[in-house]
């Protein structure tokens, strides 16, 4: 069986186990999947495709392809729990197998690289376990790549298709996740004279002119495919959510975010952690030590170049996120593929057992780790984690994970496939340390039902504080929750337009009188009913903490 194809069965196992998993053991996560769910399902409730809408109001946040594919599957397979769930997983599984197209592509001299970069790609924890989340990030890698194995056949051929496939590639990615795809393909495609020339086996000799003239097209394609949405959706939405869509959201964010700023150096800080335990793996430094050998390619170039530019940039604005880098982890695992495979050629280096042993420690030291976690003094939120989490059980997993090292292979592509295996108990470990944890403090399927019961009772629920959405789906509500006690006088507009309604607050101590209607867990509070007259006869008890 040849490397590529063994790869990529042990790239689908292992991505079916990793998500099987989670769909069995953990519950949609608020705020973000709880609320990507809650847009969908009002999409498909009340036929707002042109315009996402989330409890009422126009969504502007995010483009709607994730969520048009979604209703999509409920058309095609009724209203289900599995298939939203599924569909953000099934780019990560693309974005492998296209990772392994790319390498095919640029390296077409060198057949057991596209069989080793997907297996590295999912031997980094990070992606392994991203997989698994419906995010955005992996569909917008997996146009990123779809974009850049389109530019490098144009580079081969010569040919205009390749560009206006490459455009249709990044107006897709624009309607995943807006127009944050171009900064992982225009500094590729603007500098090709760097590395276009220096590719390995056959390529055209482009004239400039015409090259960029290709790059320009396929962003003229990009726009007219994003604007086919954007321009109608801007007209039906209203001047709010047309400047939202065409300027907000991206102008904010790299002017100053919305929330999560951080110091420039905190990608560089963290990204170590990311690609655990790859990065322990003793062929990955043998092979970065002949960096400097290999920079002559043009295939190594175009990965430098779509790496760096993204990192420089991420780290300048102010918003960073840990998934923002995902599209650039299969230009790592191209690079790091494609350079073992130039230092073993170049060594005769054997492969050895020993060569997974670092990880192999790694792993058992994590492992006996989670299994002592409950049995010693540890405060705080991780403290009462571990006294609630199946720690004991997920630490045996880490290390039988760790036991798979000890397996003998014959090839690196083997080597690899033990060390994605690896990964991947150690992803379903992690859910099922927290599995317990989670269905305990962040399912909130029992809140979203009770506010259904009151719903079709003909009763009206008001959420205290800013609602995410996080009960719609999960519900099955119909109409929108209000937001009360955010600006002055809408808690008291409420109570009057809804004298035998309801309100749901959060507090960290549970107050001791008047008696709760109902309570639930809700993350490390305390969510509880009141009816409104009990809420008018205790002013201010919604704000106890």
């Amino acid at each position: 069986m040849g490397s590529q194809i063994r790869s990529a069965i042990i790239l689908t196992g292992l991505w079916v186990l990793v998500v099987a998993v989670a769909l069995v053991v953990r519950p949609p996560l608020p705020v973000d999947e709880t609320r990507y769910l809650a847009v969908a399902w009002d999409m498909w409730l009340e036929g707002h495709y042109l315009v996402p809408y989330l409890n009422g109001e126009p969504y502007s946040h995010k483009p709607p392809l994730l969520f048009w594919l979604m209703t999509a599957g409920w058309h095609a397979f009724g209203v289900n729990e599995w298939w939203p769930r599924l569909v953000a997983p099934l780019f990560g599984l693309g974005s492998m197998l296209f990772t392994m197209r790319l390498a095919r592509v640029l390296w077409p001299d060198r057949p057991e690289v596209p069989g080793l970069a997907p297996l590295l790609l999912f031997a980094c924890s990070f992606w392994a376990l991203f997989t698994t989340l419906t995010m955005f990030d992996m569909m917008l890698a997996f146009f990123a790549l779809a974009a850049l194995i389109a530019l490098v056949m144009a580079a081969r051929t010569g040919r205009w298709r390749g560009f206006l496939a490459a455009g249709i590639a990044i107006g897709l990615g624009v309607l995943a996740k807006g127009p944050a795809i171009l900064l992982h393909y225009l500094p590729v495609a603007l500098t090709a004279p760097w590395w276009l020339p220096a590719l390995a086996g056959e390529a055209a000799k482009p004239r400039w002119g015409r090259w960029y003239g290709g790059v320009a097209l396929s962003v003229v394609v990009a726009a007219t495919v994003g604007l086919a949405w954007a321009v109608p959706a801007g007209i039906s939405g209203g001047e709010a959510y047309r400047n939202a869509i065409f300027w907000g959201q991206s102008a904010g964010r790299v002017v100053d975010s919305f929330a999560h700023a951080r110091p420039f150096w905190w990608y560089a800080a963290v990204i170590p952690g990311l690609v655990l335990p790859l990065l322990v793996w003793p062929p990955l430094w043998r092979a970065f030590a002949r960096l400097g050998r290999a920079f002559g390619d043009g295939g190594v170039r175009l990965t430098l170049v779509w790496m760096g530019a993204a990192f420089v940039v991420f780290s300048l604005v102010s918003g960073k996120q840990l998934h923002y880098l995902l599209p650039e982890f299969p230009a790592l695992a191209l690079l790091a593929a494609y350079l073992m495979s130039r230092s073993d050629a170049a060594s005769g280096a054997q492969v050895r057992r020993r060569d997974l042993a670092l990880p192999g420690i790694l792993l058992l030291v994590a492992g006996a780790a989670l299994i002592a976690l409950p049995h010693l003094e540890v405060g705080g939120r991780l403290g009462q984690m571990a006294g609630e989490g199946r720690f004991g059980l997920a630490g045996l997993l880490v290390i039988f994970a760790a036991g798979v090292m000890r397996l003998a292979a014959a090839d690196r592509v083997g080597q690899a496939g033990r060390l994605a295996l690896a990964v991947a108990v150690l992803v379903c470990a992690v859910h099922v340390a927290f599995s317990s944890v989670l269905y305990a403090r962040y399912d909130l399927t029992p809140i979203a039902r009770e506010i259904k019961a009151y719903e079709d009772a003909g009763k009206r629920v008001a959420n205290v504080g800013k609602y995410h959405g996080q009960y719609h789906y999960l519900g099955r509500l119909t109409k929108p929750v209000p937001a009360i006690g955010l600006v002055d006088g809408d808690m008291q507009a409420y109570f009057a337009a809804h004298p035998d309604g309801y309100a749901v607050a959060y507090y960290k101590n549970l107050p001791k009188t008047p008696e709760p209607l109902s309570t639930f867990r809700f993350r490390n509070l305390t969510a509880v009913f009141w009816p409104v007259a009990v809420l008018k006869a205790h002013p201010g008890l919604e704000d106890r903490q």
